[in-house]
């Protein structure tokens, strides 16, 4: 069966589909010898020879068992495949018994939270599309104590130094002191660095900054460092659909902002636990 070549890229584990149209457009992918530079082409790995970076991938897709890792991420780690400088790597942080993932989109080297590592293609495209609407969450400490005006603007959107406007922010003060403010940040979308950007543009800069939920997967069990696999609930969720047996969900209204309140409030009861991230 024909099929996009990124898409096979993907599902052979060694890049995702945006990283996978990269390869291609550089010239890194042949299919039966012959180098394929236009996006889309299809290709059947039953009967075509698909190489990339000159490695036959057809036994990767012959054997390829999915696999999905929730990664509770520690500062001084990249969310890459490769580093030309030598930095840790998240994929160091599980079992190489794995095989060979790639991270579901980036937290950048500073930051801390929850990461997911796989090699399914089609899940790592369904959660970083912005189309998809998976929703990120972030608990970020910042410096300062922000004018409301001005954390308003966030929430509306803000041009970034690049140029490029924001997408509309979910943006709750969970906690406040003399020098600092807590605030639990809801975002649909994942530019670089885009947290940090967006402070550093009301001129508070972000002194701590950890993801704490992906869709419907949130950090708890999982310290710092830690791993677990995600479930096949979890994963079905992740790609937006129904688990066998869920109850249907009734319009957005008090339910959901019940929802909301209750995830602030477990955010605000892991910053004040003793040894917890408010003194950090």
């Amino acid at each position: 069966m024909e099929e996009r070549l990124q898409k096979l890229i993907a599902a052979a584990g060694l890049a995702s589909r945006r990283h996978a149209e990269e390869l291609i457009a550089a010239g890194e992918v042949t299919v039966n010898g012959e180098v394929v530079r236009e996006q889309g082409t299809k290709a059947d790995p039953a009967r075509d020879h698909i190489k990339v970076r000159g490695k036959l991938i057809n036994p990767l897709l012959e054997k390829q068992e999915q696999t999905y890792v929730l990664l509770n991420k520690p500062r001084g780690y990249l969310s890459a495949l490769s580093d030309p400088e030598n930095r840790p790597l998240v994929s160091e942080l599980v079992p190489q018994s794995l095989g060979r993932l790639h991270p579901v989109g980036r937290l950048d080297f500073n930051t801390e939270g929850l990461i997911i590592l796989t090699n399914d293609g089609g899940l790592t495209n369904y959660v970083t599309s912005a189309r998809n609407h998976v929703e990120k969450v972030y608990e970020v400490k910042v410096k300062g104590v922000p004018p409301e005006e001005q954390v308003e603007r966030l929430r509306r959107g803000i041009r970034l130094d690049d140029g490029v406007k924001t997408a509309p922010a979910r943006i709750v003060k969970t906690d406040e002191t003399k020098t600092n403010v807590w605030f639990e940040v809801i975002l649909r979308e994942g530019r670089n660095q885009q947290i940090r950007r967006m402070f550093d543009s009301i001129g508070h800069s972000v002194i701590k900054l950890r993801r704490v939920r992906i869709g419907p997967v949130t950090a708890e069990g999982i310290l710092i460092g830690q791993w677990r696999h995600l479930t096949p609930a979890e994963v079905k969720r992740l790609k937006g659909e129904r688990p066998q047996g869920a109850v249907k969900r009734g319009p957005r209204g008090s339910g959901d902002r019940q929802g909301d309140k209750a995830g602030s409030k477990q955010g605000e009861k892991r910053r004040r636990r003793p040894g917890g991230g408010r003194g950090a």
